[in-house]
């Protein structure tokens, strides 16, 4: 990132499976100036959907800063920028709702079994829990093992 000219550099790690990602982004776009760039090596390390993408460039431009994309090279600058904000727009408009959202952890095997106690069909039971039948029928055969 000094490469490209950056001079404050931040890198996080999730800190884990429920961990609010955004914390960090949302400081940076507190604090970025009138005339600062955000600089990205990639688009999908910004944001989980497109439409989060679309809502941190408002928040850019509100602002007055840019974005800049190391790969593939992309910035929210000039012409280039409408013709991008204009894609990401498309996109988002056929962008499947749930496509940013993070996935759930597995159900623990006690949930699972209560629920086939109670007389619910795998088949079920991994649509109410929002998982796999796999993920229901390996649960169940290691609960039985």
């Amino acid at each position: 990132m000094k490469g490209f000219g950056c001079h404050v550099v931040r890198a996080e790690e999730p800190a884990g499976p429920d961990a609010d990602d955004s914390a960090v982004l949302s400081s940076i776009l507190d604090f970025i100036a009138e005339g600062d760039q955000l600089v990205v090596t990639r688009l999908e390390h910004l944001a989980h959907s497109t439409r989060t993408v679309l809502e941190v460039i408002d928040r850019l431009e509100q602002r007055r800063a840019s974005l800049f994309v190391i790969e593939p090279e992309l910035s929210t600058d000039g012409e280039g920028g409408r013709a991008l904000r204009a894609a990401l727009k498309a996109v988002a408009s056929v962008e499947p709702a749930w496509s940013g959202r993070k996935r759930r952890s597995a159900p623990a095997p006690e949930e699972i079994r209560a629920l086939q106690q109670a007389g619910v069909g795998p088949v079920e039971i991994a649509r109410r829990l929002g998982v796999s039948r796999m993920t229901v029928w390996r649960k169940l055969r290691a609960m039985e093992a």
